[in-house]
């Protein structure tokens, strides 16, 4: 053996749902926000911002699907201390 085989049924079954090739969270959130947006500014290049955001999440989720869960669980569970400048570092929260 030369490295992990991976099954792809296994890989498949434990993929978040996804449209677009991103996280159906992200998609959601990017939805609402850039209907926020297009509702106060009125103008289509929020549309187009939109489509550039669903674009940087893709990339960001071609080789980790759960790119994102992973970001907003390190967001919640390591928030910044108040010593940050001076540690260079955050605390973990248990």
């Amino acid at each position: 053996m030369n490295g992990l085989n991976s099954d792809p049924l296994f890989v498949a079954m434990t993929r978040p749902t996804m449209l677009a090739g991103v996280p159906f969270g992200f998609v959601i959130g990017n939805v609402i926000l850039m209907l926020e947006l297009f509702l106060i500014f009125r103008t289509p290049l929020v549309l187009v911002a939109g489509i550039i955001v669903h674009a940087i999440g893709w990339l960001g989720c071609l080789r980790e699907p759960r790119l994102i869960d992973l970001w907003m669980v390190r967001l919640r569970r390591c928030p910044r201390v108040k010593n940050h400048r001076f540690w260079q570092c955050n605390s973990y929260r248990p």
